[in-house]
């Protein structure tokens, strides 16, 4: 069945978008400090953009939203707007409750976002009449499309994720779970154009079992500090590539996800302290994240560098 109210113009550049690279997650920017840094925010975007992801994602997760206050919030989604300038859809994070959710939802409204990706909500577990709620709520406060993300305490069965799917505004679903067998279910219940995703940590490292239940499309970590090295894999991936996609897994991705997993919240840090490695203005992270310590930091300039020579790129 066709889901009535998805053919939208944001859904079909989203489609496209996620069927030509990756999605990217930008960086938000701040001094040393930690006052946001606009300037800087402004550079990192604009270079995000140049290596041509298929949409443009800030103030989600890896842009730290838990961390951004409104006026904050609404300076990042105006820049990325301002620099994507229609070349890719914009996404912007929102999150907690559907009452502060669509407080941050107007504000990405009048600065000119495409969408919306819901984050999951703060600190309570939620029986699945709650998780449709939520949705149904902000949907009734915002205009613009909706992307559910399941993760950490949202979980959607078949029969809630149907119901959200009738949501007309509702218009797709990031999945960081990683359970394939409930993916599947859900896949096969999806309406016809539903858009899909693989949200995990360091997609990469699972986006071909992600694609054999019909959800190929990721976003990408790597491509907030190393475009080369994801434009590289998914270029491979997507080509049948075996022999590149598993060396790049070998040398570069699973080495990083241990890396990664080394302290809480290196999702974050780890992926801020490569960007600044690169030179990009992005500044620490936010309390309560930390950065890298100093051999975790000089562990990931060594695997960066790896990782950038195996597909022909300098540090």
């Amino acid at each position: 069945m066709k889901k009535v109210g998805l053919d939208t113009d944001t859904v079909r550049r989203l489609r496209e978008g996620m069927a030509a690279g990756v999605l990217s997650f930008p960086l938000t920017s701040f001094h040393e400090d930690g006052s946001l840094d606009p300037d800087g925010f402004r550079t990192h975007v604009a270079s995000r953009l140049a290596a041509a992801p298929g949409g443009l994602f800030p103030a989600c997760g890896t842009g730290e939203f838990f961390s951004l206050d409104e006026d904050e919030y609404r300076t990042v989604v105006r820049i990325a707007v301002e620099e994507a300038a229609g070349s890719v859809p914009v996404v912007a994070g929102t999150g907690y409750g559907w009452a502060q959710a669509a407080r941050f939802a107007r504000i990405a409204e009048e600065e000119g976002a495409d969408a919306l990706l819901v984050l999951p909500h703060y600190l309570v577990a939620a029986p699945q009449d709650g998780l449709v709620a939520q949705l149904e709520q902000l949907a009734a406060r915002t205009r613009l499309p909706l992307i559910a993300y399941q993760r950490g305490p949202v979980a959607y069965g078949v029969d809630a994720f149907r119901r959200i799917t009738a949501i007309p505004s509702v218009v797709g679903l990031k999945d960081g779970h990683s359970d394939l067998d409930r993916l599947q279910r859900l896949t096969l219940a999806a309406p016809e154009g539903f858009l899909l995703f693989n949200g995990a940590a360091t997609a990469e490292i699972q986006a071909r079992a992600y694609a054999t239940v019909g959800v190929p499309a990721y976003s990408s970590a790597v491509h907030a500090f190393a475009p080369e090295i994801a434009g590289a894999f998914f270029t491979a991936l997507r080509d049948g590539d075996a022999s590149t996609v598993d060396k790049l897994l070998r040398a570069f991705y699973v080495p990083l996800v241990e890396l990664r997993d080394r302290a809480p919240g290196y999702a974050v840090s780890l992926v801020k302290a490569a960007a600044r490695l690169r030179g990009a203005p992005v500044g620490p992270v936010r309390a309560p994240l930390t950065d890298p310590s100093a051999a975790d930091l000089a562990d990931l300039r060594t695997l960066l560098t790896t990782g950038l020579d195996l597909v022909g790129a300098a540090l």
